[in-house]
């Protein structure tokens, strides 16, 4: 039995970098399960896995799937299954996001953080294409930078067309498991080939019609970086659906609220109209975005109602 990284996930087939340094062409063996996770995809990139070579010996067959350090998910997309998971085992994650062509909602970005807050995932937001910015969405860019960083996220502005920003970033990956998301069109793969030009990874173009990215990556893919450390590219992102979230904790995974909700008068604060509550009198004062809370309540909204 031989042991590897899962790097490539195409359905049914698996690549595996094995701990000798080769790719190994892999399935499932029968109908293999988590213990207590429901998901589209039992293997995810990241995993640890056991593999045993088939007669033949062109392929192999996993055989066991090694607990995980932690795993990124979100709802399923596909109404059967209750999760998706997007990556495993992994050290950060990098959430590139625009302000135009196409623009990132920042309900998309804080519906990302929430889910990576609850994993114990260390963010750090990029804002590409700064290139193409005036001065009102540079202006509006250090602004969002401001609130972010207020509330304990690292950010970055980079391009990958004027290499701003490259160098740093590259440092922040330097022998890191890190995984890149993103919505379709933000230039994850066009800033991935300016970081490590080995990497030769296709890209997409803008559609005029509808001023969305147009998906370049099908698969989530791992790659290794020629100056050490791994990149996990994923699919461009439409939605963000939270899973397995609880009404009365999700204000935890907002580290601006957590540090005040021990000062509301009722342990069980919601923040959303109960009396004496110091996140409302911080969103009152402008302690906390008015934004982020916003999206707070809309997450609250739109993901626990009573049919979900």
């Amino acid at each position: 039995m031989e042991r590897g990284t899962v790097i490539k996930s195409t359905g049914s087939w698996y690549q595996v970098y094995s701990d000798a340094g080769t790719v190994v062409q892999c399935r499932l063996r029968g109908q293999y399960r988590l213990k207590g996770l429901r998901s589209t995809n039992p293997v995810a990139v990241g995993d640890k896995v056991a593999f045993e070579y088939e007669p033949h010996g062109d392929s192999a067959v996993i055989t066991d799937i090694f607990d995980r350090h932690n795993f990124i998910i979100r709802k399923a997309t596909n109404l059967s299954k209750a999760s998706h998971i997007i990556a495993a085992n992994i050290d950060q994650a990098v959430l590139v996001a625009t302000l135009d062509q196409p623009r990132t909602s920042t309900g998309f970005i804080d519906r990302f953080l929430v889910t990576a807050e609850a994993y114990h995932i260390p963010v750090l937001i990029v804002f590409n294409k700064t290139d193409l910015y005036d001065e009102t969405l540079l202006s509006a860019m250090r602004k969002l930078e401001q609130v972010y960083q207020k509330a304990g996220y690292e950010t970055m502005s980079v391009s990958a067309l004027t290499y701003q920003g490259i160098d740093p970033l590259k440092q922040r990956l330097t022998d890191k498991v890190s995984l890149f998301s993103g919505h379709s069109g933000v230039g994850k793969s066009a800033l991935l080939n300016v970081i490590d030009p080995a990497l030769k990874l296709r890209t997409g173009e803008i559609s005029t019609i509808h001023n969305k990215g147009k998906h370049t990556t099908t698969f989530a893919e791992m790659f290794q970086l020629g100056f050490g450390g791994w990149i996990v590219d994923t699919p461009g992102i439409k939605e963000f659906g939270l899973h397995d979230f609880e009404y009365e904790t999700l204000s935890h995974r907002f580290p601006e609220m957590r540090q005040l909700m021990h000062n509301c008068k009722y342990a069980d604060c919601t923040h959303v109209h109960e009396p004496g509550c110091a996140v409302l009198d911080a969103v009152a004062n402008g302690l906390i975005a008015g934004f982020r809370y916003q999206n707070y309540i809309n997450m609250l909204n739109n993901d626990f109602t009573a049919d979900n």
